[in-house]
């Protein structure tokens, strides 16, 4: 007599982790094409972020200011995850789609903010706050870990106010932005 086979199936992992619908995704340029991979990126309706950065140098004896790439070679696109391939894949300017295992993987949210942040730091402009008051958060290090709090305000780009529900009391925080993760 054979032992019966299961009749459930087993999950398959990449059903347990549900993907958003819009993702940030990290393209490969041809050699000195990131500029032109993010504007024929652009003229096709795609949102993109080529992380740039001001370099001083001399040119015919004159010193003068040049935007350069922060990571060569790399453009963020975001797309939807259903999105056909194909067309970013042959845009000008575009090498290839980071993958793993023949899949394109999305960057986390997070990460793309962050380097927004920072390079409108190093491209002297105002940046966008990391989190903005009213935005629930989660907190992700340190005694108040995993805990949902509301911000209240930012003490420059280094610390948030978070209010937290604490014995059925309002409580205000000040905690590291690094400890902070956007629900």
């Amino acid at each position: 007599m054979q032992p019966k086979k299961p009749t459930s199936k087993m999950a398959n992992p990449k059903d347990l982790t549900a993907q958003p619908e819009m993702a940030w995704y990290l393209l490969q340029c041809k050699p000195r094409d990131g500029f032109r991979a993010d504007e024929h990126l652009q003229n096709q309706g795609f949102s993109t972020f080529h992380p740039t950065h001001p370099v001083r140098k001399t040119q015919r004896g004159k010193p003068v200011v040049l935007i350069e790439s922060l990571f060569p070679y790399y453009v963020f696109v975001r797309l939807h995850k259903d999105v056909n391939w194909v067309t970013i894949r042959s845009t000008r300017g575009v090498a290839r789609i980071i993958s793993f295992n023949g899949h394109p993987t999305p960057v986390a949210d997070a990460i793309v903010h962050g380097l927004r942040f920072q390079c409108a730091i190093l491209n002297n402009e105002v940046p966008d706050l990391m989190f903005k008051p009213g935005e629930t958060v989660t907190i992700i290090d340190g005694c108040f870990k995993d805990l949902k709090a509301v911000v209240s305000a930012t003490k420059g780009d280094e610390r948030v106010v978070l209010l937290l529900n604490m014995l059925n009391r309002p409580q205000y925080v000040e905690v590291p932005v690094q400890a902070v993760a956007a629900v």
